[in-house]
């Protein structure tokens, strides 16, 4: 073969190797398999919440080309859906996908993670744990636990629970048995009332049986799968107690350092997708959830005024007496309520002032 014919031939080989090289997913060729459990703290049957696990499982795995595998269980069927932040602390499972307000009885500052009386809306948690250090702060709070957190999700400002008596007073709230989770139970406390911490599976048939006078579980698409309308007819707002409440995917800290880098970013790009999904789900599918259990026989109430109050205050206090017996929970909270008076600043000149006109434009 001539010189020249043979550098032409070799050229066009090494061409088309390359092409060939290129054609496959450059993660495909070095990416190690792995396969991860998530445990999840919620019943398949909520698809917002549950579904955020599965978003962000789907998602890892195409942008690995199927090499890590999140395989996602409801709560129960690993560990008990208010035990799975303690399965990854112990490496039971890789992951989890909770609620940290849910162990508060282990150190209130897990309260931060979701959400606290009269604190942040989903817009301005989301800015504070991306923008404002927020995610700095908890996941050196989370450390302790052996845990690294993401954001996980949102469903926007709850509403404030399902009654099986109306409430007129506070002296209503006295002897008040009532579900409810994080620091909103203590609030509730020097309110009067006896709070619970039941599981979402197991709200109905308490408030069925009288076991419960009260509970708050999410909002209208949430709460018409579980039926709450039923047995406890009066559908009190807002959940002053959660005014932006975000769920977080808990990650094992050692099983996290084991990662490559590539997977590193790819399960936080994953975390965030979930994150932003979920309160567009709960924004699409809660107004006309709202006016389906109203037509049901829902009655719906706003909490009156000396109620909102005296909450309010009695939240003021709670957070001083803890303050001064845990640091961790003082360091939190300072950066977080100075967050969010600044963010109030903000919202009282554009968004409400937007948001007010709208609701008056479209009542007339």
């Amino acid at each position: 073969m001539e010189r020249r014919k043979f550098i032409k031939a070799a050229s066009v080989g090494a061409v088309a190797a390359g092409a060939s090289t290129l054609a496959a997913p450059a993660i495909a060729q070095t990416a190690p398999k792995v396969s991860w459990r998530l445990t999840s703290s919620f019943p398949k049957s909520l698809d917002t919440i549950f579904g955020a696990a599965e978003t962000m499982a789907k998602a890892v795995s195409e942008m690995t080309d199927g090499a890590f595998q999140i395989q996602v269980f409801a709560g129960g069927e690993l560990v008990p859906g208010l035990q799975a932040a303690d399965a990854v602390t112990s490496g039971t499972v890789e992951m989890c996908h909770t609620a940290p307000y849910y162990y508060v009885g282990k150190d209130p500052t897990f309260a931060f993670g979701t959400a606290v009386p009269f604190g942040l809306n989903s817009r301005q948690l989301s800015a504070w744990f991306r923008h404002g250090g927020g995610m700095e702060l908890m996941n050196e709070f989370f450390a302790k636990y052996n845990i690294v957190g993401f954001p996980g999700g949102n469903t926007g400002t709850q509403m404030g629970g399902w009654f099986r008596k109306e409430i007129k007073t506070v002296a209503d709230m006295t002897g008040l048995k009532m579900r409810i989770g994080g620091l909103a139970g203590r609030v509730l406390t020097k309110l009067g009332a006896v709070p619970q911490q039941i599981a979402g599976g197991d709200i109905y048939p308490s408030l069925e049986k009288g076991t419960i006078d009260a509970a708050e579980w999410v909002g209208p698409y949430d709460d018409e799968k579980l039926g709450f309308y039923k047995v406890a007819p009066h559908y009190y707002y807002p959940g002053w107690w959660e005014g932006g409440a975000a769920l977080q995917f808990f990650v094992n800290q050692a099983k996290w350092a084991e990662l490559p880098k590539t997977y590193q970013a790819i399960l936080t790009s994953a975390t965030a997708l979930a994150d932003i999904d979920m309160q567009a789900k709960y924004d699409a599918k809660n107004p006309a959830a709202l006016k389906r259990l109203v037509q049901a026989g829902a009655q719906l109430h706003p909490f009156p005024t000396d109620v909102m109050d005296a909450a309010h205050k009695a939240s003021i206090e709670l957070y001083a007496e803890i303050s001064k017996e845990n640091a961790a929970f003082k360091k939190v909270h300072d950066a977080y309520m100075a967050f969010r008076n600044d963010e109030y600043l903000w919202w009282q000149i554009a968004e409400f002032g937007y948001d007010a006109f709208m609701i008056r434009a479209r009542r007339g």
